[in-house]
């Protein structure tokens, strides 16, 4: 049995619909405790390869032992989700899937509908703040590790492995070509979108953590889904941010550089950051989980203080 399992054994199943027509997968973990109000709520965002069970769930334990609800989902096309082709990404049909999941979290009985935090990870992240600055209405944004800017992302790459992933981003629009995959993770130095900052590792941990195989991640991305990375700025959309936003960086983060410059030139009331000397998967393990999820508990508990 994993560490988890008790997490995950009080987990209610639920499901939504993509803007495309797909059927997403959701999970929602109400708090232990018993109460006659409605329980404010977190909508949880996941990054780039990631599925709703991956590295969120010491997370969702320390969300709900403050009182908080909270959603999972997978994107259309991934883990428990329908669609084709599958592991694709387009971050625009994210945002708009996690809309969708706003939504329905809405129309739940047991949700305080005034009481709605998103909380994004890594690429995810990006998404957090697209959704915080879009929707005034909801009670604040958590930005972990986040993709706020893909040029930087990109450039952040090894030229080698830009050059290859370009190889195969024209592949995969070649007519009549089946559709051409990329790992997701892979160990430092070999190929995969993501090879650094200890990727491959932390993955395996998770699932060992878990009591199950790495070899359960479907770990593979299809090629023309790269393409949007550099396209992909939310940090343009900070400045226009009126709810309270927590962003955590990484100071050693190769993943998704965290450039606390630009956020203080921004200078957003609005927004706080907090650094982590970290790399951009340590954040989610002890001991820089600790830390972690202190700031954040921190900020969530400031929001329904009054």
């Amino acid at each position: 049995m994993g560490t988890f399992q008790h997490v995950l054994d009080q987990s209610v199943e639920a499901s939504f619909y993509s803007p495309n027509g797909n059927k997403c997968a959701a999970k929602i973990y109400y708090p232990n405790a018993e109460t006659a109000q409605k329980h404010p709520v977190i909508l949880m965002v996941h990054g780039w390869g990631g599925t709703q069970d991956l590295l969120t769930l010491p997370f969702v334990q320390a969300f709900m032992q403050i009182g908080y609800a909270v959603m999972t989902f997978d994107y259309s096309t991934w883990g428990k989700s329908e669609g084709m082709p599958r592991n694709q990404i387009s971050p625009w049909l994210r945002v708009r899937e996690a809309e969708q999941a706003i939504q329905y979290l809405q129309n739940l009985e047991k949700i305080d509908v005034y009481k709605i935090v998103v909380w994004g990870t890594s690429f995810g992240g990006g998404h957090a703040i697209d959704l915080a600055a879009k929707y005034p209405h909801l009670l604040g944004a958590i930005a972990h590790v986040p993709m706020l800017d893909g040029v930087q992302a990109v450039l952040a790459n090894p030229v080698k492995d830009m050059l290859k992933i370009g190889l195969k981003v024209v592949q995969d629009y070649l007519p009549f070509q089946s559709r051409t995959y990329i790992p997701v993770i892979a160990p430092e130095h070999q190929f995969a979108t993501m090879n650094r900052d200890q990727a491959y590792e932390f993955f395996m941990k998770n699932y060992n953590d878990a009591g199950k195989s790495i070899d359960d991640y479907d770990n593979r991305v299809t090629a023309r889904s790269v393409l949007t990375i550099g396209m992909y700025r939310p940090i343009r959309h900070l400045k226009t941010i009126k709810i309270p936003t927590l962003l955590i960086g990484a100071t050693r983060d190769s993943v998704a550089p965290f450039d606390s410059d630009k956020i203080n030139k921004i200078n957003n009331p609005y927004i706080e950051y907090q650094l982590l000397d970290a790399n951009h998967f340590e954040p989610y393990f002890e001991p820089i989980f600790q830390q972690n999820i202190q700031y954040q508990l921190e900020f969530l508990k400031k929001l329904i203080c009054c």
